[in-house]
């Protein structure tokens, strides 16, 4: 969350560069919902028909699956994916319950999740899903209710889960009567593999489902949705009523503008195109300066390359330094919910200009032992 300044090189960010985003499509629709009643009028509690009907729409089964579609009353709009977050570990469990979450994973679920009160599990993963049997051993020992993860295109390891690994861990939710928290945060960010989301199988209700627009629309469209079913949804309304009554109406309504208009899918294929180009460029500079034992995966879509540096060495110090030299970027420590297990960073390719990569690694590579 941290701004760069002025010639700073800005590899930290999670919220893409502005020419990845379709900025005159966002400008145009906040003009046009400035001229309706959404400027003036209050929104409705659960958010915008329009809105909640295109994300569930998004969600409709894949294939031959038994799964109803759901619906729009199962969608809840919220003010970004941290504050749906925040809304379903409230209402989903109380202080003292633990939550298992992948490790490592998002550190602003980890945040969600201790200012709930919850105490979190964690269970490794590496380019896949964690074990099914890990996360059975897990939720057993605990007694947890909650597994939070990240399937497709992690943050910050951009790992992807299998059709293998789905099938496993939706067979132990089941089994253990435990909801999966869903954390689709780059579903328009596929490069080699498009997401095909647990939550649109999902036939009895195990899974909560949250999607942010943040960054693939604008930063400043803080609209997010979640979609659940049964008692879930219910808890989950009174807590975002409570929390924040309602969103935004102009927002809501320059969301689906954009949405529902040609030139968003004209730009997903562009971006697509761009996102390869980025991560490739970068994956090169790290491989080629750091050695190749630095980068164990090339994600298939998402923001982020997750580099590991010689054991021992001082990640958090050398971000510290890297940030004197007008280099930022995230230390791993920040990603673990509890001890990390080697000496990792996280280097966003979306932000920063790609002509700029090479001089950004080489800074990084000159300070390391």
């Amino acid at each position: 969350m941290t701004s760069a300044g002025p010639g700073m090189i800005a590899l930290h960010s999670g919220y893409p560069a502005e020419e990845l985003l379709p900025t005159r499509l966002v400008r145009t629709a906040l003009v046009r919902a400035a001229r309706t009643g959404t400027a003036v009028d209050r929104a409705p509690i659960s958010g915008l028909p329009e809105l909640r009907s295109w994300f569930a729409a998004e969600l409709a089964p894949v294939g031959a699956s038994a799964a109803a579609p759901p619906a729009a009353d199962d969608v809840v709009i919220t003010p970004g994916g941290q504050s749906a977050l925040s809304s379903i570990f409230r209402a989903l469990a109380v202080p003292g319950d633990a939550i298992v979450m992948e490790s490592p994973t998002y550190w602003g679920a980890m945040a969600a999740a201790r200012q709930a009160g919850l105490r979190i599990v964690p269970i490794s993963r590496g380019a896949g899903a964690p074990a099914a049997a890990d996360l059975d051993d897990a939720l057993g020992a605990s007694g947890a209710r909650l597994f939070y993860a990240q399937p497709h295109f992690a943050n910050p390891t951009g790992a992807l889960w299998s059709s293998a690994d789905r099938s496993a861990i939706t067979a132990v939710l089941r089994a253990r009567g435990a909801y999966l928290i869903e954390d689709d945060w780059a579903h328009d960010f596929g490069i080699e593999a498009d997401v095909a989301t647990l939550a649109a199988d999902d036939a009895d209700g195990h899974i909560v489902y949250v999607r942010s627009l943040t960054k693939s629309l604008s930063p400043a469209i803080r609209v997010a949705a979640v979609v659940a079913r049964g008692p879930a949804l219910a808890r989950i309304q009174v807590d975002r009523t409570v929390d924040d009554l309602y969103v935004s109406g102009i927002l809501q309504a320059a969301a689906v503008d954009v949405l529902t208009d040609p030139g968003w899918r004209s730009h997903l294929t562009r971006l697509r195109g761009s996102l390869r180009g980025r991560r490739d460029e970068l994956a090169r500079q790290v491989r080629g300066q750091l050695g190749a034992d630095a980068l164990e995966l090339v994600p298939r879509g998402g923001l982020n390359l997750w580099v590991r540096a010689a054991d021992g060495v001082d990640v958090a110090d050398l971000a510290r330094r890297s940030r004197a030299e007008g280099v930022l970027f995230s230390p791993g420590g920040d990603w673990f919910p509890a001890e990390p297990t080697g000496s990792f960073f996280r280097l966003n390719y979306s932000r920063a200009r790609p002509e700029l990569f090479e001089a950004a690694v080489a800074t990084i590579a000159g300070l390391l032992p």
